[in-house]
Formats: structure tokens, sequence, C-alpha cells
């Protein structure tokens, strides 16, 4: 038994032993940590299932298994696991995302009967600070977004979401789902946005949060402002209130040809140290 290794759903009584795996790297997990974090395990709550890896009896590896397919703390041969588990279901996910070296493995074990991809970002540096920069003033005109300004903001959402990937969130259900979680975030108080004469100017939200760190997420620029530095003064504000309010580090990823925004960001204060990838169908 001890040298054994399988897969399984978890259940909800192994959310301790889950949570123990996830805030074991608090940053590169703050995505799945903080649905489990709210959902628990249960798959109707949590939007997915969580597959965990047994080596020697103990569990050593997750995969959340949902609107994304996200290899947790996995070893090659839970990676192995996972795709075994993952060709039996079928593709049920729009995406495979999460650290750049275990995704790849994962994919490549996927491609060749999940694929083609519509799109393949190989290499997303990750980027995280505890601190703000000195050098960028925050725009003091970024604020909280307000329940009454939905309406307002979800058009930059929707244009946002379809600069970054590629399609209009509001297609499938008419974009019911996509504009729920608009509103979420707006509520939970994790919408920032500078707005003109009822327009968005700047937008970004913190996605993920936890305790130990969060992500910003959905950074956008209006095209008739842009090239004026609002995404480095306007990062910088979304950055005070997450170290202020969310938590002590703060986390992002970018595409690596984006080199505009690794250039903002570091001046904002964020450092490259490591890399997600993403897989989208």
């Amino acid at each position: 038994m001890l040298t054994q290794t399988t897969t399984r759903v978890l259940e909800p009584s192994d959310l301790g032993a889950a949570l123990a795996i996830l805030e074991s790297e608090p940053v590169a997990n703050a995505f799945v940590t903080s649905r489990v974090q709210v959902a628990g395990l249960d798959p109707w709550r949590l939007g997915g299932e969580m597959w965990g890896w047994y080596a020697g009896g103990r569990l050593r590896s997750l995969c959340y298994s949902g609107a994304n397919l996200v290899p947790i703390c996995a070893t090659p041969e839970a990676i192995r696991a996972f795709a075994d588990r993952a060709r039996r279901a079928g593709r049920r996910c729009s995406s495979i995302v999460g650290p750049a070296e275990p995704t790849a493995q994962l994919w490549r074990l996927l491609e060749p009967g999940w694929g083609p991809a519509r799109e393949v970002r190989a290499n997303q540096p990750l980027m995280v600070t505890e601190h703000p920069s000195a050098d960028v003033e925050p725009d003091p005109l970024v604020r909280r977004v307000r329940k009454e300004e939905t309406e307002i903001l979800l058009p930059a959402c929707v244009a946002m979401f379809t600069e970054e990937v590629g399609i209009s969130p509001m297609a499938g259900d008419g974009g019911l789902l996509y504009q729920a979680r608009v509103a979420e975030l707006i509520d939970s108080g994790r919408s920032f946005a500078r707005i003109e004469d009822g327009k968005v100017v700047f937008k970004a939200e913190i996605g993920a949060a936890t305790t130990l760190a969060c992500q910003i997420q959905g950074v956008w620029v209006a095209p008739g402002h842009r090239g004026r530095g609002l995404s480095e003064t306007g990062m910088a504000a979304v950055l005070r209130y997450a170290l202020a309010d969310v938590a002590p580090i703060v986390s992002l990823y970018v595409n690596d040809y984006n080199t505009p925004a690794r250039k903002a960001y570091t001046r904002v204060g964020f450092r490259e140290t490591g890399a997600f990838m993403s897989v989208l169908f």
C-alpha cells in the first residue's frame, strides 16, 4: 500500500488535505484556492471536480476540472494520471491553464485526443509584488465600481475579454454567466475603474483573493486613451487597494509578447517570478 498510486475525485471530507496543498504555493494557486475556500469541494458548489493524486497513501497533487483544467502542485507522475482521467472523461473545459511546465506536459498528453487548440500561450510571465513602486503615483480617479454602475462597466469588460481571449463572453448563454461574474466582483468590492462622462477609461479586477495572496486580472484601457500612461497609474491605484484591503502579496500573469504591459507592471513594482501557460479551445 505504501507504494500504491491512485487518483480519485475528492470529497468534502478531504478539504483540509486539499487546502494544505493549495496553500503550499499561495501565489500560483490563488485562483483555485479562492474558490475552494468559498465553496469547499462539493462539485456543484465548486463548479467542477477536484481530482486528487495519492502516493504512499497520501494526497500529493491536485487537478481542478471545471470550466478550466488546472494542474496544482502536480508531479510528472500525477500529470500522467490526470491526463488519463481527462481523456476518459472527454474535454469539458474551455481552457487548460496553470504553471507552465506541468501544463505543457499535460497538454502534450492530451493534444492527440483534444487538439488542435484554438491558441496556445506557452509563456505567460507570472509577476508578483509585496510593495508598490514609489516611481508611479496612483491615479486618484481610480476607485471601486458601485453596484449601480454595472451597466457602465459591462461593455468595457466585454471589450477586454474579447481582445484578450479572441471570442466574446456574450456567446453561448447570451453572456449570463459572464454578467453574473462581473456583478459578483462589483458586489465584493474587487472591481476598480476610472469612469469619465459615463464611460470607462481604465479598469481592472482582483479576480482571485485569499488571505495569503490575490491576483489582478482584466486590466484594460479604452482605445482612445491608450499611450497616456493610464495603465501604470491605474494599476498603481488598484495595487494600493489590493495590498491595503485584500492580501499581502499581489500577482498577475501577462502574455510574453505584451512588452508594453510587462514594462508598465515592472514600473509599478511587479517582478517576474515564474510563468504560466494557457491552452485555449
